[in-house]
């Protein structure tokens, strides 16, 4: 058991302590109990004048307002003193006589022969304290206590030596002894027990006890797991973890979980997340704050747990710091020209960062140039803090990883690491002195191996090497004059979204931002989407680069081929390797972003019915066959995406959005199915192939169908699906296909009708239609970039100009762009950087240009 003195100050507390507390503090459902007398309140001679400290009461009244969090008292009094006396909130629960009482109606549940038992006991009692000077009887609802405190201690003894030959001796009475009093009860009494059914009644994942009696021994003893049991008072022998000296170390101890629970809670210093920018070396992707903190990376892959997932709430989940020591917020952060590095600096300090790959895996180096004295904090958390690792120094080389699966290693050459625990894993800190190391300091991460070798290529040439790879890149796309540089960002995002070894294209680099602040709308979107990537992969054709279109053909084609013939039966999304996915599943540890929970890893979308997404893959394919001769893996692609409409194309589906509630037949998966044909027909005409009448029939078929029963005449324009009046931001697609002519009436009809119910000032919303979710979203930029196109293809340029310069506006510093955005809040929301946000600015740029 560790003790500490601390009186009311949470710095002074035992360090063990606080770590525990800490821990706890970030528990999924938290049950806070506390003894009343000598916890909340002082001990004081008159019981009746027993009240709270103000400071216990604004810190339990506090504790109970967050969510997810219960506070209980438990106590030895009757409940209907200890409420009159707490005058705590109704949030909190109360429990009166050591367990007995949980509501204020327990007399009246008492059966006849219980209160006939507790009359008896209290006339043998009386006659046993009956004329004894100090002593006092308390009648509660199913028992009696005997108070000695005030009395002489001879007095006491003889008093207390009558009951425990006496009545307590009964064989159906349950007896409690504490500090100066022995309560008697005609039915079962225990705080223990109590402390068993509070945790039942809230589902709690761990217990904060606090308890300065005797009584309270049966409370810890029923303490496991996470639990802390918090003995108040030093001296006596306790079952308790840790004690500490008086009342108010007690307090020092629920300000001290309540700061830390509010913050993991609500995510009081979140960053907003289009200030975040992305590294990238087409191998893995990492996302870093304005102020130079590594708070998202994934090993082996994108889509695999997360080494740093300070991101998602809690620096618990692992961070990679460098900062000055001195503090302060930076000067600015940005890119360098044409590349994925990222500098941010501050006066004396710059830190330069990018993604490189060696030949077992990817590094994260972190080069730290100027006159600062500079403060790193090394704290990784494999699988997004559920592995406990631990770190081993190599010399003054750097730093070994250890308790993860997969190798990993820090390699820092000159510095020394102070290396402390957190009561799970190892973080390590350091401080450098850049004067005295001439200027510069190196950090480089190596992921998937445990060398600690020197580098054998200088850094300035690895760095240059690994800028240049981008720059070329960059350089060679073909940039529209309409916001060049917003759309070379953009064009650099999307390729860093492309996982180079397998050629499938992330929807996102992150899981769980929400798309709305504290709400459950929080997706995993680290896969890669059959529509995402091939939108993606097209808008990079569009800028005359195809290698990522190619690989991701591919891709396509090997998913297809698992299929067994059937391409009907391709799922929406597949891990990067072109498997399925597993079961959706909730990380509990982690509190998300802004207290955004759950924290979701997979996406249940795997399992549902979207048959738009085969019209993307054959837009793509026709499109590359534009720049490039097709090879027989597009011909056999194409046929398979016109094969699987052909078979499908009149069944209900999920649709675009991904709604989790029955199928129904939206307008947009019918004009994808449409599309499809159509591109298949378009890339067999324009290789001079002959066209399958077949095709040319099915795709009249479905085009008589979406434009007959996809019009909703009461409403005067197409809506979401057949049948139903709610409008929908896809049905821009109606015209923005081809299906429709830019100046047919339908179009211009639902471009207004869309306009009217779902644009709100600089974005446009999805829709507005029950989902089957709980929650809110933004509006969603891919639909604001849609309605840029319509504006555009309706003849309304000065619309669509406004806009687009609205829309650009809510990247953030470094030119990136989330998935939403909040037009009250004006702030962003959703996955960061969104492939979605950023193909939809390209394509907006480049028909701004070309009309």
């Amino acid at each position: 058991m560790n003790q500490t003195s601390a009186t009311g100050n949470v710095l002074s507390l035992d360090p063990d302590l606080r770590a525990a507390v800490l821990r706890v503090a970030r528990v999924p459902n938290l049950l806070v109990a506390c003894d009343y007398d000598g916890t909340l309140a002082p001990i004081v001679a008159d019981p009746t004048k027993a009240t709270p400290t103000a400071e216990s009461v604004a810190a339990v009244r506090a504790l109970s307002s967050l969510p997810q969090t219960t506070v209980g008292v438990i106590s030895g009094r009757a409940l209907r003193d200890l409420a009159a006396l707490s005058r705590l909130p109704a949030e909190v629960r109360l429990v009166g006589s050591h367990g007995s009482e949980f509501d204020v109606g327990f007399i009246d549940e008492l059966p006849l022969e219980r209160q006939q038992r507790r009359a008896e006991l209290q006339a043998a009692l009386n006659a046993i304290c009956k004329d004894q000077p100090g002593v006092r009887l308390e009648v509660k609802p199913a028992s009696i206590a005997v108070h000695t405190r005030a009395a002489p201690r001879d007095v006491a003894q003889r008093v207390f030596d009558a009951v425990r030959s006496g009545a307590a001796l009964w064989p159906d009475i349950e007896v409690t002894t504490g500090k100066e009093v022995i309560e008697l009860s005609v039915v079962p009494t225990d705080k223990g027990l109590a402390v068993d059914a509070l945790r039942m009644q809230v589902s709690a994942s761990a217990i904060v006890y606090l308890g300065d009696d005797a009584t309270d021994e049966k409370a810890f003893a029923h303490l496991h797991g996470p639990d802390l049991g918090i003995k108040v008072g030093v001296g006596d022998e306790t079952q308790a973890r840790f004690s500490v000296s008086d009342a108010d170390a007690a307090v020092a101890i629920l300000e001290l979980l309540l700061q830390t629970r509010r913050r993991w809670l609500f995510g009081e210093q979140a960053v907003p997340i289009e200030r975040h920018s992305m590294l990238s070396n087409t191998h893995t992707v990492a996302l870093l704050t304005p102020a130079a903190r590594v708070t998202w990376l994934c090993h082996p892959k994108p889509d695999s747990g997360a080494v740093f997932a300070d991101l998602l709430g809690d620096t618990a989940a692992g961070h990679f710091t460098v900062q000055p020591e001195r503090g302060g917020i930076p000067l600015g952060q940005r890119y360098r020209p044409g590349t994925m590095t990222v500098e941010t600096r501050w006066s004396g300090l710059t830190v330069t960062d990018w993604l490189d790959h060696h030949r077992t895996g990817n590094s994260l180096i972190r080069v730290l140039s100027g006159s600062a004295r500079t403060r790193i904090d090394f704290v990784p958390r494999p699988d997004f803090g559920q592995v406990h690792i631990r770190l081993q120094p190599i010399g003054d080389d750097g730093l070994l990883v250890l308790g993860s699966n997969e190798p990993m290693v820090l390699y820092s050459p000159g510095i020394e690491w102070d290396i402390t625990s957190d009561g799970h894993s190892d973080l390590a800190r350091a401080t450098v002195d850049l004067n005295a190391v001439g200027g510069t300091a190196m950090l480089e991460l190596r992921l998937g191996t445990d060398s600690i070798e020197p580098p054998r290529v200088p850094l300035d040439e690895r760095q240059i090497a690994a800028e240049a790879t981008w720059r070329d890149w960059s350089e060679s796309l073909k940039l529209p004059s309409v916001a060049r540089d917003l759309v070379k960002r953009s064009a650099l995002t999307l390729r860093g979204l492309w996982h180079k070894p397998t050629g499938a294209i992330l929807a996102a680099a992150t899981s769980s931002l929400p798309e709305e602040i504290g709400g459950s709308r929080n997706w995993d979107y680290r896969y890669c989407w059959l529509r995402d990537a091939s939108l993606t992969a097209k808008a990079l054709v569009d800028l005359g680069s195809i290698e990522e279109a190619e690989s991701l053909v591919r891709w396509t084609l090997r998913v297809a081929e698992h299929t067994d013939g059937h391409p009907e039966r391709l799922h929406p999304l597949y891990t990067l390797d072109g498997t399925e996915l597993g079961p959706e599943a909730v990380i509990e540890a982690l509190p998300g972003y802004a207290g955004s929970r759950p924290v979701r890893v997979g996406n249940a979308a795997n399992g549902q019915v979207q048959l738009d997404v085969f019209g993307p893959v054959a837009d793509l394919i026709c499109a590359l066959a534009d720049v490039r001769p097709p090879d027989e893996g597009d011909f056999a692609l194409m046929n398979a995406m016109v094969e699987a409409v052909e078979r499908r194309w009149h069944e209900p589906d999920h649709g675009i959005w991904e709604a989790r509630r029955r199928p129904r037949h939206y307008v947009y998966s019918k004009v994808m199915c449409w599309m499809t044909v159509d591109r298949g027909i378009q890339l067999l005409e324009r290789q001079g192939r002959p066209v399958p009448d077949v095709w040319r029939t099915l795709r009249d078929t479905i085009a008589e169908n979406v434009l007959d029963k996809g019009w909703n005449e009461k409403i005067g324009a197409y809506t979401v699906a057949y049948g139903y009046e709610e409008m929908d931001a896809s049905v821009l697609w109606i015209g923005l296909s081809g299906l429709l002519q830019d100046d047919d009436p339908r179009f211009l009809a639902t471009v207004l009708a869309v306009e009217a119910d779902l644009r709100e000032g600089p974005t446009v919303y999805r829709y507005r239609w029950d989902d089957g979710l709980p929650g809110v979203e933004g509006g969603f930029h891919l639909c604001t970039t849609w309605m840029i196109e319509a504006y555009l293809r309706t003849g309304r340029r000065a619309d669509a100009e406004e806009l687009f310069a609205q829309f650009i506006e809510c990247a953030g510093p470094t030119g990136l762009l989330p998935e939403e955005y909040d037009p009250l809040t004006e702030r962003a929301l959703g996955n960061h950087p969104q492939a979605y946000s950023h193909l939809g600015l390209i394509r907006c740029a480049l028909e701004l240009d070309r009309s």
